[in-house]
């Protein structure tokens, strides 16, 4: 495939995705995630924004250290600092990429800058030359470009492009593009911009209207050859284009688009389960490619039609995004070898044998009370035994909730407490809110409940129950996420969890510094 006809994936789930309120991962669950991005060969993962906060600087480190075939990046604003401490960060990367931004509309650089358009143009030369003191892969966006003037915007991008800018990423930060609209922007760009030739043209674009996924295949037709694009579309506000719709958007349609991708497709449903996995926010049924509906068919006709030929209601096989009955046939006697084997075919490796040996304490427990354990059951119990690793401060040790028709539900709970064994009680409107309200009784938190959501993780009625809880505490959001075959067990889990991550002294700080 040629340099033309290859279209760049530009992962940001771990940047962009991550500024998802509630959405914040950890060192070890980014590191996990990214392996995941580098089975699947994307060709960029941005792993963080490294100025953000000590931990973001550090993830961002250790993704690039564990990847080596993917290019890893790091985000910075068009400041000195946040340059350097990208740099700083990317040095143990195979590949390593400076992504730098600065706004260029008008409304950003009057109200949020407080810059004249010539100090925009001379700072954003500025970065990239000082970017490229550290790699020679320098990506430039003008912030708000979608609503940024397009004779300045070719002023800055020409500029940037001869101070060694690589990739010029055009972003439609707030999401207020159309298709046509923007398709034209990327045309008139790459058509007026003399130096243009010289840098590849990506998109980033956000789904306020819905319209990230057609806009990035808009500007893909219009001659973008990277796209920036995040796992299940996570991301602020309504998400970002999702990776797995336009991937296989072109894929599919080859007979319309002129170039494609070389990912795995048949990593992105286990990638997809990954993340959903670790940040807690689960895919709707209905979500196009990785929705558990997405192939599924009710209508009479529609099966009737498959059967015969499926080619009559499938654009694409489901087994080519990573659809199947993978599963593995371990139980109670099998060993930690075969566990390990397992799982290191799902990417999933570990660095030391304690954490080894906690999942492997899991995963038998759990054989006990489950005949068949999926992959999704592993990805589980893994994300919950790292959360346990890394923090685990309150541990449940016992629940019994008492719940009948017509009686008040009634919760009694013994829980760890740094080492400390204690109990309480409550009753509640159900055995969930019972079970919670006993908690509070042991450790009385002052949160607000945002979210509690309930999803199976495989089919069948031993499924284990996954549960997200979203806790707020003085303007700190975190999601706690736990897994179990019995649903009330699977709900005190992830309320405790949700109270480690806030417990957590070294919590990181939100990485919404900027925005592309």
């Amino acid at each position: 495939m040629s340099g033309s006809d290859k279209l760049i994936i530009f992962d940001t789930t771990l940047r962009d995705g991550e500024q998802s309120p509630g959405a914040s991962m950890t060192r070890e669950e980014k590191v996990r995630i990214a392996k995941a991005l580098e089975k699947m060969r994307v060709d960029v993962i941005e792993a963080g924004f490294p100025i953000a906060s000590p931990g973001d600087f550090e993830s961002v480190q250790a993704v690039a250290r564990a990847v080596k075939d993917s290019t890893v990046c790091g985000l910075a604003r068009a400041k000195d600092a946040d340059i350097d401490r990208a740099g700083e960060a990317l040095k143990g990367a195979n590949s390593a990429r400076i992504h730098t931004f600065i706004a260029t509309s008008p409304i950003h650089m009057q109200h949020k800058l407080r810059m004249t358009p010539d100090q925009v143009l001379e700072q954003a030369v500025r970065a990239v030359k000082q970017a490229r003191g550290h790699t020679d892969n320098v990506e430039f966006s003008p912030e708000d470009a979608g609503r940024s003037e397009l004779d300045f915007l070719c002023r800055v991008i020409e500029a940037v492009i001869d101070a060694g800018a690589t990739t010029i990423n055009i972003p439609d930060t707030v999401g207020y593009n159309i298709p046509l609209q923007f398709g034209e922007l990327i045309h008139n760009l790459r058509d007026r911009i003399p130096n243009a030739d010289k840098a590849v043209f990506s998109v980033h674009c956000h789904n306020d209207l819905g319209l990230a996924v057609a806009n990035s295949l808009s500007a893909v037709l219009n001659g973008a050859r990277q796209v920036e694009c995040t796992i299940n579309g996570l991301g602020e506000r309504a998400g970002n284009a999702a990776l797995e719709e336009i991937v296989m958007a072109v894929r599919t349609r080859q007979d319309v688009f002129p170039c494609d991708t070389t990912l795995d497709t048949t990593q992105i449903v286990p990638c997809s389960r990954l993340v959903s996995s670790i940040t807690g926010f689960p895919v709707q049924p209905n979500k196009a490619i990785v929705g558990v509906n997405a192939f599924a068919h009710e209508s009479g006709i529609h099966q009737d039609g498959v059967l015969k030929h499926r080619d009559t209601y499938e654009i694409m096989r489901a087994q080519d995004v990573g659809w199947s009955d993978n599963r593995i046939v371990l139980g109670k006697h099998s060993g930690r070898n075969a566990f390990k084997t397992r799982l290191k075919e799902l990417a999933i490796e570990f660095d030391s044998e304690e954490e080894l040996n906690e999942a492997f304490a899991r995963f038998k427990d759990l054989a006990d009370r489950k005949h068949e354990i999926y992959d999704e059951d592993l990805q589980a119990l893994v994300t919950e035994a790292a959360a346990a690793m890394e923090n685990e401060r309150y541990k449940l040790v016992a629940l019994k909730v008492c719940s009948e028709t017509g009686e008040t539900p009634v919760a009694s709970v013994t829980l760890n407490v740094n080492g400390e064994e204690r109990s309480g009680s409550a009753a509640g409107g159900g055995p969930v809110d019972a079970s919670f309200k006993a908690i509070e009784t042991i450790v009385p938190s002052g949160t607000e409940l945002l979210l509690y959501s309930v999803n199976n993780i495989t089919s069948g009625t031993d499924a284990q129950g996954e549960v997200t809880v979203r806790l707020e505490k003085a303007g700190r959001v975190v999601n706690g996420q736990g897994a179990d075959t019995d649903i009330v067990i699977a709900s005190a889990k992830a309320y405790l969890s949700a109270l480690n991550r806030l417990a957590d002294p070294a919590g990181r700080a939100h990485p919404q510094l900027g925005d592309v």
